[in-house]
């Protein structure tokens, strides 16, 4: 059952009508479904009964507290897949728990590590010679061993987005396959770390379960090799990046992708690390706007909205698709339209040549599959302030982020 019934012409998130949110706290709002991430949630990880294993969200798909609140409280199986310092300082405040936090991220400062350390993290993903050298120097500065997992690129292309694709030679993201053995031996001299587990993750909204397949068995077999070589590691950490369906996408159910998991890693008798994100909160979430204009011209039609790439930068960024729904439905001809934002960039543009029943001013729409990378990725480009966040529960909804205000915009700055 979708989180985004049409009853009776109107568009709803569970019970409540999505125009009535917007008639209350304006446009442009993220609204998310409660039940939405708590059943996808479920499904994903009862996927995995009967193997140990941890479902560590990842934060940056969607770091709302109330998000990462209502994913800390589902279970012991609940755990969160982070990026950065203010990543772990919002699992913390949500009341997550780093000691099922994992700390991903080519780029980690010292003061991170030593924060993360501090924090009894999980585990590091280390993703090259330097840092762990450098986590390391952290360790022994705290009088720790830092345990951690080094991601490996093991040189799959994941068929996705050429952005959103970490796997390959060429990406920034781990350490060549070929030098892990060495780095782990290497590691083994060190007294500031300890290895606990290995990683991988080729990249993001993965559709196909072949690349997921190659890449975790090619993993696989490192892990059961650095056993054999007396490493002692516990953690398979197999990454995110289960696609959505945005359009007419087919990416693998929650049972299928687990079947590829575990007949990849049968071998090894792991405690697996999942980091899914898009696949937890994408379809659970949408972004409300308002019509503003429609401009007529002789090549084509365009809607001018409320909403900008500043509020959803995918469609700029990848040229990702959203569908785009009414909030009230009308009859008419529909005509091809392209649906832009008020940026000053010709980049945004949010939906493109899209058959709509051409909108009023002040009609109201949603951007569909707008929970992950959203409000996540939004910003304050051209001065414009964030949208809210409203999460709804039943029939009933709250507001889970204020509208930024102007002030807002140049807190901290001096004149």
């Amino acid at each position: 059952m979708t989180a985004f019934p049409y009853r009776k012409g109107v568009l709803h998130a569970e019970g409540v009508p999505l125009s009535a949110i917007a008639d209350a706290v304006g446009t442009p709002t993220y609204v998310y479904s409660a039940r939405a991430l708590t059943e996808r949630f479920r499904e994903v990880t009862d996927a995995f009964e009967g193997h140990p294993h941890l479902l560590c969200y990842s934060v940056k798909a969607n770091s709302n507290l109330a998000i990462l609140r209502l994913f800390a409280g589902l279970g012991v199986g609940s755990g969160f897949d982070i990026v950065s310092g203010g990543e772990l300082a919002r699992v913390k405040q949500a009341g997550g728990d780093p000691s099922k936090t994992v700390f991903a991220g080519v780029g980690k400062t010292p003061d991170e590590m030593a924060q993360a350390l501090d924090a009894g993290i999980l585990l590091f993903n280390v993703e090259s010679a330097e840092e762990l050298e450098a986590l390391d120097a952290v360790g022994r500065r705290l009088g720790k061993r830092a345990p951690f997992a080094l991601r490996v690129n093991p040189d799959v292309d994941a068929r996705t987005h050429r952005y959103i694709s970490t796997g390959l030679k060429t990406s920034k993201f781990g350490v060549p396959f070929e030098e892990a053995l060495a780095l782990y031996a290497r590691a083994k001299k060190l007294k500031g770390v300890k290895a606990l587990g290995l990683d991988c993750h080729i990249g993001s909204q993965l559709t196909r379960t072949a690349p997921m397949r190659a890449a975790i068995s090619k993993v696989a077999e490192l892990y059961v090799a650095l056993k054999a070589r007396g490493h002692a590691l516990e953690y398979l950490d197999v990454g995110g990046g289960l696609g959505i369906t945005y359009s007419d996408e087919t990416p693998p159910s929650p049972q299928e992708y687990a079947r590829t998991v575990l007949a990849a890693t049968e071998s090894t008798g792991a405690t697996l690390l999942l980091e899914p994100g898009r696949a937890l909160v994408g379809n659970a979430g949408v972004l409300l706007t308002r019509v503003l204009y429609r401009k007529p011209t002789a090549s084509r039609t365009f809607v001018v909205v409320d909403a900008g790439m500043n509020d959803l930068l995918r469609p700029a960024l990848y040229e990702a698709h959203h569908a785009l729904q009414p909030l009230v439905k009308r009859r008419g001809r529909a005509v091809e339209v392209d649906v832009v934002g008020p940026v000053c960039e010709s980049t945004d543009v949010l939906a493109r040549a899209r058959p709509l029943v051409l909108p009023r001013q002040d009609d109201l729409y949603a951007f569909m599959s707008a929970g992950a990378y959203g409000m996540s990725m939004a910003s304050t480009y051209n001065s414009r302030p964030r949208p809210a966040e409203v999460l709804v529960d039943g029939e009933a909804w709250r507001v889970v982020r204020e509208r930024e205000r102007v002030e807002d915009l140049w807190r901290g700055e001096r004149a």
